[in-house]
């Protein structure tokens, strides 16, 4: 019998994430019959000594808020894109007990959105770790400048991230992000209780473009509808999710995931 092999999700709340049903979907489509993936309920002080007490079945961990900017402290090696983000999604072991930090986030952001038509710009709403993860992701589909949509003033880290990538930024207010904005891409990293201001401000008048909001539960959510009521096309944070897990599976178990039974799993667990 192979060796027993482990992963995980931690984060707080974590008993809502898609993950270990994603994950355990990769695993019975490939037949990785010794791989398991749990969630596990942790903060911010818990995290260093969870991790520390892993034996080596552990492969793999998962992290979602609030673990994505503490996570660097329990990390043996840091990628460039974890670094300049700011934020840790993935921790990978590595052969000597240590642990990589990734941030597969951008990557499932990039994959989104790799089909829409931008035309060199997007709106960003939301300024936190996750939009970092965005602005890399739209330099690299061919985004050259943004408006930057957040409730008080932008922050600083976020700012020398767009402009490390290469981008122009126009600030400008979250409730008031659709005055002037008349199609193109739209990104929203908001949390639930934030995108109400957001969806407020999307309006009623007739406009063109995409709008991606990274949130996957309780879909479509005020900001999907409020845009899908203006005519714009919209693309649930399950697609992001998906792709930002296929790419964990592959660092976890050395393997390509199934992505389509992946999104199936991910689809069929929200009821959609």
């Amino acid at each position: 019998m192979a060796e027993p092999r482990r992963a995980a999700v931690l984060g707080s709340p974590v008993a809502h994430s898609l993950s270990p049903v994603l994950h355990s979907a990769g695993y019975r489509t490939l037949g990785l019959t010794n791989w398991t993936y749990a969630a596990h309920e942790l903060s911010e002080p818990e995290l260093a000594g969870w991790v520390a007490g892993l034996d080596g079945t552990w492969r793999g961990l998962s992290l979602t808020m609030p673990l994505k900017e503490v996570a660097f402290s329990v990390a043996t090696t840091v990628t460039e894109t974890a670094r300049v983000t700011g934020a840790v999604n993935t921790l990978v072991r590595r052969h000597d007990g240590g642990w990589d930090a990734h941030n597969t986030d951008v990557r499932g952001i990039e994959a989104a959105l790799a089909a829409v038509d931008h035309g060199g710009e997007a709106t960003l709403l939301g300024g936190g770790a996750t939009a970092r993860s965005a602005v890399i992701a739209l330099s690299a589909i061919g985004v050259e400048r943004i408006r930057l949509a957040v409730r008080g003033d932008a922050r600083p880290e976020t700012l020398r991230l767009a402009v490390h990538a290469g981008l122009s930024v126009d600030v400008v207010s979250l409730s008031s992000w659709g005055k002037g904005h008349h199609g193109g891409l739209v990104v929203s990293t908001l949390p639930p209780a934030a995108a109400e201001t957001a969806a407020a401000a999307t309006g009623t008048k007739k406009r063109s473009g995409t709008l991606m909001d990274v949130v996957y539960a309780d879909w479509p959510t005020p900001l999907a509808r409020a845009a899908a009521a203006v005519g714009m096309d919209v693309v649930s944070g399950l697609d992001m999710l998906v792709y930002q897990a296929a790419e964990q599976f592959r660092l976890f178990t050395g393997e390509q995931a199934p992505v389509q039974a992946m999104y199936a799993a991910g689809r069929q667990a929200l009821g959609r």
